[in-house]
């Protein structure tokens, strides 16, 4: 007698979206789409969001295989394309996330998150994928004195500062998600919005969402979802850029969730630390950016002691 052995079938409950804003970096955006094609599991749709000049339709054409529909936003701001492209969701979606156009996601990535979604409770509100090339955090015992950092990974601290994510071992949870690479729950998607203040480039607008979030709901980092991030470098002639960044927006984040244990006086120490780094980097090191960054971060901290409350546009690659 032959025995009839039936392979089980894995039941998904979830399908899939990503969102990918996107602005000039047609070679890196083909490169993600070429790995997201490679995938054991393919995302029920993708949403393109471009903010190019010109636009790349021409990437998204050659991947016809791909569930791909193309979103044009121009000028663009990363806040304002992640909430236009989540405005494309169809019905049928019940996990969507932010995708950066210069990641690489690995084999397999996208099913492990959706193997992770699938054992989850109700109380997990996103997750984010485990960047394998993050940088390891320097300068770590100066840091924490100000309040720059911590040794627990994924920690948002009262300063408004975080403690680094990706490259974990195991999965962990977290107060806050790196922006590029996450999933989330339909209905924190039909709930929460990117905050358009943050204009541009957006800095610390991934922290402010992720953390709005946090307050509902558990997030966490999914370690065996792996993908590599590869951002270009901060323009030279936009480190100043970055340290004006670096005070307002942070300042702007700790005022906004003063209720839920962010503090604006830790803010000033950590805002101390950060000056004091930036202008030891630029005279140890004789680095111009450091210098550039050190004279955006007095910048910054003169309009915030002037009241100003400026919301500055631009983008830093």
């Amino acid at each position: 007698m032959i025995q009839v052995i039936e392979t089980p079938i894995l039941f998904q409950m979830h399908r899939l979206a990503f969102v990918v804003p996107t602005k000039d970096r047609p070679d890196d955006l083909r490169k993600m789409l070429e790995s997201l094609a490679r995938q054991t599991r393919v995302p029920d749709q993708i949403i393109v969001v471009d903010g190019s000049e010109p636009d790349i339709r021409d990437v998204v054409s050659g991947f016809p295989a791909l569930p791909i529909d193309y979103v044009r936003v121009f000028p663009p701001s990363l806040a304002r394309q992640r909430n236009a492209g989540m405005a494309e969701l169809r019905p049928e979606i019940t996990l969507a996330g932010y995708l950066d156009d210069d990641i690489v996601l690995e084999p397999g990535a996208i099913a492990a998150m959706l193997d992770y979604w699938e054992r989850a409770d109700a109380s997990l509100g996103g997750t984010a994928f485990n960047i394998t090339n993050t940088a390891p955090a320097r300068w770590t015992r100066v840091k924490r004195l100000f309040g720059l950092d911590h040794p627990v990974p994924g920690r948002l601290m009262k300063t408004g500062c975080t403690s680094i994510l990706g490259n974990q071992e195991l999965d962990i949870e977290t107060d806050w998600l790196c922006g590029g690479a996450t999933v989330w729950r339909r209905d924190v998607i039909e709930t929460y919005c990117y905050d358009e203040w943050f204009r541009g480039t957006g800095y610390l607008e991934d922290v402010d969402y992720s953390f709005n979030v946090r307050g509902k709901y558990r997030l966490a980092l999914v370690a065996k979802a792996r993908l590599a991030h590869y951002s270009p470098p901060v323009r030279r002639d936009r480190h100043y850029l970055l340290g004006k960044w670096q005070i307002i927006n942070r300042m702007y984040l700790v005022r906004k969730y003063r209720k839920r244990g962010l503090s604006p006086a830790a803010a000033w120490l950590a805002n101390l630390g950060l000056i004091s780094l930036h202008l030891a980097a630029a005279i140890i090191k004789a680095d111009g950016t450091q210098w550039d960054q050190f004279r955006g971060n007095v910048a910054g901290i003169l309009s915030e002691l002037a009241g100003r409350n400026e919301q500055i546009e631009g983008h830093l690659k």
